[in-house]
C-alpha cells in the first residue's frame, strides 16, 4: 500500500511538485490545519504541519507526523509509540534571535519609555542607558536559537557568552563556553542578560523560580522567547516592581493569551509582545520549514535517519 501524505505544512503552488517527486509512489493530500478532515486523517500515513492534536489522534495509519514547529509536547499523546516524530527545531532561528535582540537593545535603550513618553506628546530625557559591548550573556538552551543569538550579541560586542544545555557534547557557535543546567546557579550572578530559550518539559517547568531571579544582577535583563511555563511570573512581577533589573522581555508567557488582570501588565521595564519571535512572520522561515520537511521526506524514502527526530 502507497503512502498516503497529508501535508499541512504553508506549501505554494509550485512546491507542490518536488513533495510529490521526493515520493512519486505516495498519494500527496493538501489542506489546512483547520480544512483537514477526519476522513484526511483516517486515510494518512504520514502529516507534515500543525494539526489540532485531536485530529492527529484520528490517525490510526500513522507512520510519521513531522511537525512545523520546535515544540511537539501537545502532540505526546496524539501520536502513537509505534510511529516517528520530527520537528522544525532551528528553522525560526533567525526569526527568534532577532527578536530577542531587537527586545534586548529596546530595553538597554529605552525605547518602550520613549514610545510612551511620545504618546503623552512628552518630550523627557529618559537618562543612562547600557550597551552590549563588554557584557556577559548568559542563555539557558543553547540550542539552535541560543546558538543564533548568542552569534548576534557577539557581532555587538558582547565579551563572553555561556550556553546552558542539558548535555554538553562540544563547543556549539556563538558560544565562548557552554555548561550543564547543573551549573545554572553559579552563573547566573555573572550575566549581565540572561535569556531563556528551553522547550516545556517536566524538568524546565519554573527553572527562573523566585530563588534564581534573586540571583540574577540587580540591573541584569531577562529575556524569555522558549516556553512560559519555564518562569515563576508573579515571582518577577513582585521583584521587577521592588526595582529588580533593568528590564526584562517576555514573548511567552503561561498562559496564552496573558490574562487581563495579569500583574505583569503594570511592571515598569517590563516588555511584553503576544508570541511573535517565531511563527512564519518571515519567510526564511517558511522557506526553511519545506527545506526541511522535503529533506526528510527524501530521508524517508531512502531509509536514511530522520533529522530533528524527536526521543520519546
Amino acid at each position: 500500500m502507497p503512502d498516503v501524505i497529508l501535508n499541512l505544512l504553508p506549501v505554494r503552488e509550485e512546491e507542490k511538485a518536488a513533495f510529490e517527486a521526493a515520493a512519486p509512489d505516495a498519494v500527496h493530500l493538501y489542506a489546512g490545519r483547520r480544512t483537514a478532515t477526519p476522513e484526511q486523517f483516517a486515510q494518512a500515513t504520514i502529516v507534515m504541519g500543525w494539526p489540532r492534536a485531536e485530529m492527529l489522534a484520528q490517525a490510526p495509519r500513522l507512520r510519521w507526523f513531522h511537525c512545523m514547529w520546535a515544540g511537539t509536547d501537545q502532540y505526546t499523546d496524539a501520536v502513537p509509540p509505534s510511529a516517528l516524530m520530527t520537528s522544525s527545531a532551528g528553522t525560526n532561528s533567525q526569526s527568534v534571535a532577532e527578536h530577542m535582540l531587537a527586545s534586548l537593545l529596546s530595553l538597554y535603550r529605552k525605547i518602550p519609555q520613549c514610545r510612551d513618553q511620545q504618546r503623552d506628546h512628552a518630550w523627557i530625557d529618559v537618562g543612562d542607558m547600557k550597551s552590549l559591548a563588554g557584557a556577559t550573556v548568559l542563555v539557558a538552551g543553547a540550542g539552535h536559537v541560543g546558538s543564533a543569538f548568542a552569534q548576534l550579541c557577539k557581532a555587538l560586542g558582547a565579551a563572553r557568552t555561556i550556553g546552558l544545555k542539558r548535555t554538553v557534547g562540544g563547543p556549539v557557535p556563538g558560544f565562548d563556553e557552554v555548561f550543564p543546567m547543573e551549573r545554572t546557579d553559579e552563573l547566573l550572578p555573572q550575566a549581565d542578560v540572561v535569556a531563556l530559550v528551553l522547550p516545556h518539559t517536566p524538568s524546565t517547568v519554573r527553572f527562573m523560580d523566585r530563588r534564581r531571579l534573586g540571583l540574577l544582577k540587580d540591573d541584569a535583563v531577562l529575556l524569555s522567547a522558549g516556553r512560559g511555563s519555564v518562569l515563576d511570573q508573579d515571582a518577577l512581577a513582585e521583584l521587577m516592581q521592588g526595582g529588580k533589573l533593568w528590564g526584562a522581555a517576555l514573548d511567552v508567557t503561561e498562559p496564552e493569551p496573558l490574562p487581563a488582570d495579569s500583574p505583569l501588565w503594570e511592571v515598569p521595564r517590563l516588555l511584553i509582545t503576544p508570541h511573535v519571535a517565531g511563527g512564519m512572520r518571515l519567510e526564511v522561515t517558511r522557506k526553511n520549514c519545506i527545506q526541511l520537511a522535503l529533506d526528510n521526506l527524501r530521508r524517508y524514502q531512502t531509509g536514511e535517519p530522520l533529522r530533528n527526530l524527536v526521543a520519546r
